[in-house]
């Protein structure tokens, strides 16, 4: 049986670490790719994960990867998790450099990774039998909402990203999977975006009962890598029950109402 390999990145925090580590524990060979290479190096010492320093938004530290990784087996599957977003300003406040960075952190590197990485997947897709894509957006690649505009668009793009490779690959055993969280709690993500403010990070997620983990987005990541060759999941939106849209949220226990009517 052929042990698969897994390029995962952003996989020195939140989703992207969840993700090595599911995948490894499942039985796949992980390199994971990130910017901190002391978090990828205790990882690596963790989980047996093969560690790579990059920065996706580098031409040349991608070009390094895709260069190692032919010589040193195959690549069944990418899954690219490295993104982010930076400010919740509205249209007219936003400052162009958090847009830019936005648009290079979560479009330019999935189109330099597959630009780079294809050649490797389709070798492994002719000797293996398919080989993998994943794309990890967002709800706001769905939905605008007032602040959200830069990243909107970014995950929108990365989306539209995805969705023509799919076209573009037709005929061929490779697959492209998008997942689109909603609210996922981790420790840096909405601390990160909100330019340090821990206090404020907080007050997105109070009262909110049981919001997606990383490992809940891991979980359905692995799903779709483990699942049978010729099924692809186009597009899993998933969501924590208590946000039934973007701009509903459910602050609070949960609780069952009683039926129109009922008394007691």
């Amino acid at each position: 049986m052929v042990t698969r390999r897994a390029v995962v990145t952003g996989a020195s925090s939140g989703i992207g670490e969840a993700v090595a580590r599911e995948l490894r524990q499942r039985g796949w060979d992980v390199v994971g790719v990130a910017r901190r290479a002391e978090r990828l190096a205790a990882l690596e010492n963790e989980t047996g994960i093969v560690a790579f320093a990059a920065d996706v938004t580098s031409a040349t530290d991608v070009e390094a990867l895709a260069g190692w990784l032919s010589g040193s087996g195959p690549v069944h599957a990418l899954v690219h998790v490295a993104g982010g977003a930076r400010g919740a300003d509205r249209v007219e406040d936003g400052r162009a450099a958090d847009w830019q960075w936005m648009f290079e952190v979560n479009v330019l590197s999935g189109q330099r990774l597959v630009s780079a990485l294809l050649p490797l997947l389709r070798d492994a897709a002719a000797s293996d039998g398919h080989a993998d894509t994943v794309f990890v957006t967002s709800t706001a690649a769905q939905t605008a909402y007032a602040g959200g505009a830069g990243y909107n668009a970014a995950k929108a793009g990365e989306s539209m990203l995805a969705h023509a490779l799919r076209l573009e690959l037709n005929g061929e055993p490779i697959r492209v999977v998008e997942i689109a969280p909603g609210m996922v709690y981790t420790p840096e993500f909405t601390v990160n975006r909100l330019g340090g403010d821990q206090a404020a990070a907080d007050r997105v997620y109070e009262g909110v009962e049981n919001p997606l983990t990383a490992g809940d987005v891991a979980d359905v990541i692995a799903y779709a890598l483990d699942a049978p060759a010729h099924v692809n999941l186009d597009l899993v939106t998933m969501r924590p029950v208590a946000q039934s849209a973007q701009h509903l949220l459910a602050r609070g226990a949960l609780s069952v109402r009683p039926a129109p009517g009922s008394h007691g």
